[in-house]
C-alpha cells in the first residue's frame, strides 16, 4: 500500500482526474435507508412477506464479503450465492435486487444528496479538471437522480473490471481512459477499506468524506471544506 503526504490546496495544480466514489460520497446513505427501510416494512405489511428484506439483506452481506476476497467477476456468483442463502432462485434475486436497490431508491436520491456538490462539481469543471465517478454499484441512472454530472463513469460491474473496491482495477481502467495518471488523480469516498485502500494501492491521493478525524487518512467533513476552497470561490 503507497502512503502519500496529505493533499495540500496547492497540489491540486497538478490533478487532472477528480474521481468521486457514489453510495455514502455523493449522498446520505442514512437518510436513505430511512426512507427505504419504511418503504420496505410498508411492504411486508402489504404483501405478509419479508421476501424483499430477506434478499436484500443476503444480497449487501454477500457482496461485501465478495469485496474483502476480491472475488472476479463478482455478479453472476453474487446473484447464485443470495439464491443460494436465501431460498430463491437467481431470476426472483434479480428482479427484486432491481426493485429494491436500484430503481426505488431513485426518487429520493435528490433529497439525500450532500450539500454543495452541485457548485464543486461547476467548479471543479472550470478548472479545467475532469470529474469521475467510480461506484460498486450501477451509477448512471443514481446520477441523473442527483442532479450530478461526470465525465466519465466506471461501475465494478462493467466488461473489464469485474472487481469490487478495494481491487483498485475500477479505478486504473477510468485513470486510462481520461489518460492521465495515479499521481494526478484524486479519489474522493466516504470508506477507508475501500475507496482510500483502491486509491492508496495504485498512488492516487485519497481523500474521505468524515465527520471525525480517522488515523493516517486526509478526510474531510462537508463539500465546502477548506481543501476545497480554490473551486468554489464566487
Amino acid at each position: 500500500m503507497t502512503l502519500r503526504r496529505l493533499l495540500e490546496p496547492s497540489d491540486w495544480e497538478g490533478v487532472h482526474l477528480v474521481a468521486f466514489d457514489l453510495d455514502g460520497t455523493l449522498y446520505s446513505q442514512y437518510r436513505l435507508r430511512v426512507r427505504m427501510a419504511r418503504d420496505v416494512l410498508l411492504h411486508a405489511a402489504s404483501t405478509c412477506s419479508l421476501e424483499a428484506m430477506m434478499v436484500v439483506g443476503a444480497y449487501r452481506r454477500i457482496r461485501e464479503q465478495m469485496g474483502e476476497q476480491e472475488v472476479p467477476d463478482f455478479e453472476s456468483a453474487l446473484v447464485a450465492a443470495t439464491a443460494s442463502a436465501t431460498g430463491r432462485s437467481s431470476h426472483e434475486v434479480r428482479v427484486i435486487v432491481h426493485e429494491w436497490i436500484e430503481r426505488r431508491p431513485l426518487s429520493y436520491l435528490a433529497a439525500c444528496r450532500y450539500p454543495g456538490l452541485v457548485e464543486l462539481f461547476a467548479g471543479l469543471r472550470s478548472k479545467g479538471k475532469v470529474i469521475g465517478v467510480l461506484s460498486d454499484y450501477p451509477a448512471s441512472a443514481k446520477l441523473s437522480a442527483l442532479g450530478l454530472r461526470a465525465d466519465h463513469v466506471v461501475c465494478a460491474g462493467d466488461a473489464g473490471v469485474g472487481l469490487l473496491k478495494p481491487n483498485p482495477r475500477g479505478l486504473q481502467a477510468m485513470i486510462e481512459a481520461v489518460g492521465t495518471n495515479p499521481c494526478q488523480t484524486v479519489l474522493i469516498g466516504d470508506r477507508v477499506d475501500r475507496d482510500g485502500a483502491a486509491a492508496r494501492r495504485i498512488g492516487a491521493w485519497p481523500l474521505i468524506r468524515s465527520a471525525k478525524p480517522i488515523k493516517d487518512w486526509q478526510t474531510f467533513a462537508r463539500f465546502d471544506d477548506g481543501i476545497f476552497r480554490s473551486f468554489l470561490r464566487s
